[in-house]
This record gives C-alpha cells, structure tokens and sequence, in this order.
C-alpha cells in the first residue's frame, strides 16, 4: 500500500487539465482547509475532491470490497468514507462548497467537463 498515491492520480490529472481547458485557475492541496482538498478555487470559495472509487468505497465496479480479510478491509473503508463525510461538512461550514469527483466519472470526460463547468460557474 505504500506506492498507493495521495496526490497527483490519473483521476486528479484528468479534472485538472480539464478544468485548466476551461480557463480557470486552481490551488492543489491547500493544507489549511480541512480534508486538504485536491483542487480548491479560492476566489469561488469551491473545493474538489477527486475520490479513488476503491479507496473511498464508491459503489461501482472498482468500488467493491475484496473478496478477503474483511475484517481489516470493512473497517478501513467505513472509517475513510466517515471521515470524507466529516472533512467536507467541516469545509461547508467554513462556507466551501465542495464537489467529489469518482474516479469512474474521469471515463466519460464531456460528462465530467459539464459536470465540472457547472459546479464552478454555480453561485
């Protein structure tokens, strides 16, 4: 698990070329903001997360719990979905607002710019 990446993923990359695309500019990584989030727009007070599906348990395909020791698995996962939970109602009520983006979301990348142009032009 150590050469498991934290910053600067496949997923992250892909959401921030589009969004750089886009014309807008970002911060990576601000370790003020509570959950350190992947891309923040500070002059939109906006926050990105970019969720690996497996890490952070989403429900599709590569989201799924091993087949083995579920009993460090299940507790892993459930702790890091709580604490994705707490992290973004921390930065919502410093008045963020805060997007995930899923790792399976960065297949379909029209659907993910839509997305993300929505997000960041929402006041």
């Amino acid at each position: 698990m150590q050469a498991v990446k934290s910053k600067n993923t496949g997923p992250e990359r892909i959401v921030r070329s589009l969004l750089h695309a886009m014309g807008y500019r970002f911060r990576l990584h601000r370790k003020d903001l509570p959950g350190k989030p992947d891309i923040v727009l500070p002059s939109r007070k906006k926050a990105i997360f970019v969720h690996g599906c497996f890490w952070h348990w989403h429900g599709c395909q590569k989201g799924r719990l091993p087949k083995s020791r579920l009993d460090y698995w299940l507790p892993k996962f459930e702790e890091n979905v709580k604490r994705d939970r707490t992290k973004i109602a921390q930065l919502e009520s410093l008045g963020w607002q805060t997007l995930v983006v899923w790792q399976c979301e960065t297949k379909n990348l029209e659907a993910l710019a839509s997305r993300l142009q929505e997000f960041v032009d929402e006041t």
